[in-house]
């Protein structure tokens, strides 16, 4: 048994957690980054009538792993494959798309556990298919539109009862480059209906209902496990959007509404999800509304949490948990 580790190398990620968490336990863990796929990792798998599964395996510097020893496969933002800088870049996007296109092909083929599958990740991945699922799932959702007319974005926001929406990327991960720097794009300050230019016209933009908020919680999914934290801002940037400004957030672990728990399960379930990272504003009348659902999302920044969300996703993996 070895659980098969698939992350980009970073300082303090989250993945670390859960990689010692299973050394403590004695689990057999191989890490690779796709990135090192093909100039640092060499990959060979076989499939031919008398197998109905991909065999080979994966070969390094130190060490060797092969795909039938995978029982389970943690997956987490891994990094673009990298391909020989002296190749043209015509030749090094033919090769980086045809290294994707291995690795991923015959990774996702494997039949073991998962957390989670990429595919799932991919299709919870889109906001507008989220928030549509949320609602389905019985979760309470802001007022949205999203649209490249400005006429409707300003007939939209004009009919809010605040009058006031903020404007949200729908791409993940909400990064453009600047003047060849790649910056975050994070959530607007609240807008009115005046506010709102005619450069809308040139792409899709989603605005959402501004909700005046108590505060907000990152609910935690580790299978059956919900993990609760309350996100205090006390900065105007946090009070915006809490990832501007995390040294002036406060935290407290905090219970679920039964009516969230539920709406959480089915919403887990129609994206077949083992893990996730679900955004609530909870509004002053105590009422939750499920703004983002990342089901790739950040754990470890809520202290309190950091290691229960560990040893339950290292519980997945080893097969202790359903």
């Amino acid at each position: 048994m070895t659980v098969l580790v698939l992350t980009r190398q970073l300082v303090e990620s989250p993945a670390d957690l859960v990689v010692h968490e299973l050394n403590q336990r004695g689990v057999p863990v191989h890490r690779i980054d796709p990135g090192d796929f093909p100039r640092q990792v060499m990959l060979s798998g076989r499939i031919g009538p008398e197998h109905h599964d991909w065999t080979g395996g994966w070969r390094g510097q130190h060490r060797e792993l092969a795909l039938g020893d995978v029982t389970a496969v943690y997956y987490r933002r891994p990094s673009p494959h990298e391909v020989d800088p002296a190749l043209s870049d015509d030749d090094a996007r033919w090769a980086r798309s045809e290294a994707r296109a291995a690795f991923t092909g015959i990774v996702q083929s494997m039949r073991c556990r998962w957390v989670n599958h990429p595919r799932h990740n991919v299709i919870a991945d889109s906001k507008p298919r989220a928030l549509a699922t949320a609602a389905r799932s019985g979760l309470r959702i802001p007022a949205t539109l999203i649209t490249n007319d400005p006429r409707e974005a300003r007939a939209f926001v004009a009919s809010l009862p605040n009058r006031t929406a903020v404007y949200k990327p729908i791409a993940p991960p909400g990064q453009r480059v600047f003047n060849g720097e790649k910056a975050a794009v994070w959530t607007s300050p609240p807008l009115g209906p005046d506010d709102l230019t005619d450069d809308i016209a040139f792409t899709a933009h989603t605005f959402q209902q501004w909700i005046p908020k108590k505060h907000e919680v990152r609910l935690t999914v580790v299978g059956g496990h919900l993990f609760a934290g309350e996100i205090h801002a006390h900065s105007d940037e946090s009070r915006i959007d809490f990832r501007r400004d995390y040294d002036a957030l406060t935290y407290r672990v905090c219970t679920v509404p039964d009516d969230i728990r539920c709406g959480v399960q089915r919403l887990m379930s129609a994206f077949d999800l083992r893990y996730a990272a679900l955004d609530f504003l909870v509004d002053h009348d105590d009422t939750w509304h499920l703004v983002d659902v990342n089901p790739n999302g950040q754990y470890g920044f809520i202290p309190e949490l950091a290691q229960p969300i560990a040893r339950a996703i290292a519980d997945l993996l080893e097969g202790r948990m359903s």
